[in-house]
């Protein structure tokens, strides 16, 4: 399928008016339109500008406010819970993230757990506002039910991302931002508009037998936990998606396992739910209350250099630190363009006639 390249601030402009068209702000609408084009600049095309037209539907179905008043409604020195009042992800987590820097200011550390809030995009762009106040920053989300634990053919947790950030000095930082699954759904989406397999090991069929179909999710199959199977550590990916279902809504008292509400604005919210939309759980550590940040961010430096060097498997590709991949692609995109499926770029102007924007050329 043809692609089109597209520079950071056309889709900015583009995506900052569909938000403003719904209703948000135009402080909100540059916020979420940040939040959202991170993902494309850093080559994570499942959950960039792909995924716009989802929140617009969301919108419709009134199961995102796009004027939220989001607010704390508990707290200590070093923690928050935070009513998002169901706002775009986009929105409530930065909102979230910088209180979880202001107490880390203050104290240390900052932690601070969200509820009644929406998808939130790629976590590393939340977890990346640490990084220039000389922190480590972490960001995770519960998602929609997609993903059967090891043993189970039952859909109890989402894909449920972790990302944890590491200041350096000379270096780039360190940027680790996984799916606890073997691959996030939006991949499975990318698949689905090329007409082509998944390898083995990201989904099961709805007898829990194994499956290449990229639209088995359709056919009531279910992404895998991270390691695809018990025999290679499935049952570790399961944990890390619980931990962070745990840290997110039960902390939080946002909706947890399978009561998460789905993301296609087409599937009908579970019944009686538990708690309060979808649930983040964000953090911020000031390095300084460890140890001095320029100690600290030297020697990361010289770990950063370490892996770097480390002797290739037959001399074949080379050693990544977490995190290069992304910076990359976004070098790469900045300077030459995003590139964006015909597919995507047809769903796009199709907001465009709606809200009577500029179409996407």
């Amino acid at each position: 399928m043809s692609e089109q390249l597209f520079t950071y601030q056309q889709l900015f402009n583009f995506t900052r008016s569909v938000f403003q068209k719904i209703g948000c702000s135009d402080e909100h609408a540059d916020t979420a339109t940040k939040a959202l084009l991170s993902a494309d600049l850093r080559g994570i095309d499942s959950h960039g500008v792909a995924r716009l037209s989802g929140y617009v539907r969301l919108w419709e179905v009134k199961r995102v406010n796009a004027t939220p008043d989001i607010k704390v409604i508990h707290e200590t020195p070093s923690t928050a819970v935070v009513d998002g009042d169901s706002g775009l992800g986009l929105v409530v987590a930065p909102f979230a993230m910088q209180i979880a820097i202001e107490k880390a200011k203050a104290v240390g550390t900052g932690w601070v757990s969200v509820q009644n809030s929406n998808h939130f995009g790629i976590a590393a762009h939340h977890a990346m506002m640490a990084l220039e106040h000389d922190m480590i920053g972490m960001a995770m989300t519960n998602a929609s039910p997609l993903v059967a634990p090891t043993f189970s053919i039952d859909k109890m947790l989402g894909t449920n991302p972790i990302c944890v950030v590491a200041p350096a000095g000379n270096e780039p930082a360190f940027v680790a931002d996984l799916a606890t699954t073997t691959a996030a759904n939006g991949k499975l989406e990318i698949l689905q508009r090329k007409n082509a397999d998944t390898p083995s090991g990201w989904v099961q069929d709805k007898d829990g037998l194994p499956s290449t179909d990229a639209n088995i999710l359709k056919k009531g199959g279910a992404l895998l936990p991270l390691g695809g199977d018990r025999e290679h550590g499935s049952n570790k990916g399961y944990a890390l998606g619980a931990i962070v279902d745990i840290f997110s809504a039960l902390l939080s008292g946002a909706n947890y396992a399978p009561w998460v509400p789905p993301f296609p604005a087409y599937v009908p919210i579970p019944a009686q739910q538990p708690g309060k939309g979808i649930g983040h759980f964000l953090g911020a550590m000031r390095i300084d209350a460890f140890r001095p940040a320029e100690e600290f961010k030297q020697h990361m430096d010289n770990w950063i250099k370490g892996f770097r060097n480390a002797k290739p498997v037959n001399g074949r590709e080379k050693v990544l630190v977490p995190g290069d991949p992304e910076r990359e692609f976004e070098e790469e995109r900045i300077k030459n363009g995003i590139p964006l499926l015909e597919m995507v770029v047809e769903d796009l102007n199709k907001l465009a006639e709606r809200f009577f924007i500029e179409r996407l050329k």
